[in-house]
Protein backbone atom coordinates (compact mmCIF):
# COMPACT_ATOMS: atom_id res chain seq x y z
CA UNK A 1 0.00 0.00 0.00
CA UNK A 2 1.63 3.36 -1.14
CA UNK A 3 1.16 6.60 1.29
CA UNK A 4 -0.09 9.89 -0.72
CA UNK A 5 2.23 13.05 -0.36
CA UNK A 6 -1.37 14.59 1.42
CA UNK A 7 -0.37 11.55 4.16
CA UNK A 8 2.81 12.98 4.94
CA UNK A 9 2.69 14.91 7.82
CA UNK A 10 2.55 19.32 8.33
CA UNK A 11 4.71 20.63 11.21
CA UNK A 12 3.81 24.07 12.78
CA UNK A 13 6.85 26.36 13.32
CA UNK A 14 7.67 25.24 16.42
CA UNK A 15 7.48 21.59 16.28
CA UNK A 16 9.44 22.29 12.70
CA UNK A 17 12.33 24.18 14.85
CA UNK A 18 12.32 20.78 17.01
CA UNK A 19 12.79 18.72 14.35
CA UNK A 20 15.78 20.76 13.40
CA UNK A 21 17.27 20.31 16.27
CA UNK A 22 16.66 23.83 17.42
CA UNK A 23 15.45 25.31 20.39
CA UNK A 24 14.08 29.02 18.88
CA UNK A 25 11.66 28.95 15.96
CA UNK A 26 13.19 32.36 14.86
CA UNK A 27 15.27 30.24 12.44
CA UNK A 28 12.63 28.91 10.98
CA UNK A 29 10.94 31.75 10.27
CA UNK A 30 13.23 33.76 8.71
CA UNK A 31 13.47 30.09 6.12
CA UNK A 32 9.87 30.93 5.52
CA UNK A 33 10.67 34.27 4.86
CA UNK A 34 13.28 34.24 3.17
CA UNK A 35 11.32 31.62 1.02
CA UNK A 36 14.66 29.30 1.30
CA UNK A 37 12.00 26.14 2.02
CA UNK A 38 8.45 25.15 0.48
CA UNK A 39 5.38 25.56 3.05
CA UNK A 40 2.03 25.65 3.27
CA UNK A 41 -0.19 28.24 4.46
CA UNK A 42 -3.66 27.28 5.85
CA UNK A 43 -5.40 30.96 6.35
CA UNK A 44 -2.91 32.66 8.89
CA UNK A 45 -1.11 29.09 9.94
CA UNK A 46 2.32 28.11 8.72
CA UNK A 47 2.80 24.43 8.08
CA UNK A 48 6.27 22.52 6.76
CA UNK A 49 6.07 19.15 5.71
CA UNK A 50 8.51 17.15 8.09
CA UNK A 51 10.15 15.86 4.57
CA UNK A 52 10.91 19.47 3.25
CA UNK A 53 13.11 19.85 6.59
CA UNK A 54 14.98 16.89 6.10
CA UNK A 55 15.51 17.70 2.40
CA UNK A 56 16.90 21.19 3.85
CA UNK A 57 19.17 18.90 6.07
CA UNK A 58 20.37 17.25 3.21
CA UNK A 59 21.43 19.89 1.23
CA UNK A 60 22.89 21.79 3.90
CA UNK A 61 25.75 19.06 4.65
CA UNK A 62 29.09 20.50 4.20
CA UNK A 63 31.25 17.41 3.15
CA UNK A 64 34.23 16.42 5.21
CA UNK A 65 37.73 17.95 3.68
CA UNK A 66 40.52 14.33 4.12
CA UNK A 67 42.79 15.17 6.39
CA UNK A 68 46.73 15.58 4.54
CA UNK A 69 49.21 14.28 6.86
CA UNK A 70 52.62 16.61 6.57
CA UNK A 71 55.66 14.66 5.85
CA UNK A 72 58.56 15.24 8.27
CA UNK A 73 61.18 16.24 7.17
CA UNK A 74 64.79 14.08 8.23
CA UNK A 75 66.84 15.61 10.80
Amino acid sequence: MQTSPLDEQFLNVKQAAKHLGMKDERFVRRLVAERRITYSKFGTHVRIKASVLDEYMRASEVPAVPVRRRMRRAA
